[in-house]
């Protein structure tokens, strides 16, 4: 088993004991979902609410060392907590409060991503949705990779459409949907070819 897994599975166990509502998204789940890739860090998304955060950062920073100074305030501003395992592999928690993010959560299955190891990892919808808000040149290229593994009539379109579109409201981008809705259109172009 690889150490990302490795942590992983430590690191679901850590919230499964503690009965915390989360998924694993990221790179991790890119590999599941899409074009396998390489990834150095484990990223999750934890429901916290708005408000009451602390507690849930609080009880990671007294587990993982932190990749920053002042990481409880940063985690607080930024709504992400930047940790490191013992073994020096970055952990990233975002702190989860949004509809969507609850649904993604929500959403979740365990999968079996190697042997004996079935990690909670977000849907390929909703990994899609997360990188097309992201919007970054590596974001958009995980998005078709995972149009291409998944297939563009395999996905749920509505779902992701209804789920996207708010928050392409709020970060005052539209452009993320034309571009997530041209880019179906070439993988689908592709798979007709």
């Amino acid at each position: 088993m690889n150490e990302l897994t490795k942590l992983a599975l430590e690191l679901q166990s850590f919230f499964e004991t503690r009965n915390w509502s989360f998924c694993i998204i990221g790179g991790i789940a890119v590999q599941h979902w899409g074009e396998p890739r390489f990834t150095k860090d484990v990223d999750i998304t934890l429901l916290t609410g708005f408000g009451g955060e602390e507690a849930f950062v609080d009880s990671l920073i007294s587990a993982y060392e932190s990749r920053v100074s002042d990481a409880r305030e940063f985690a607080l501003r930024n709504r992400v907590l930047l940790l490191r395992s013992s073994q020096g592999i970055g952990i990233d928690v975002a702190l989860g409060a949004l509809p969507f993010e609850d649904q993604a959560v929500k959403r979740a299955r365990k999968i079996e991503v190697e042997a004996g190891a079935s990690l909670r990892l977000c849907t390929a919808e909703d990994l899609i949705v997360m990188k097309a808000f992201a919007s970054r040149p590596l974001d958009w290229n995980d998005v078709r990779g995972i149009l291409v593994r998944q297939g563009t009539s395999n996905l749920d379109w509505p779902y992701i459409q209804r789920q996207l579109r708010p928050l392409c409201e709020i970060k005052e981008a539209p452009e993320i949907m034309t571009q997530l809705e041209k880019l179906r259109r070439e993988v689908a172009l592709n798979e007709r070819a």
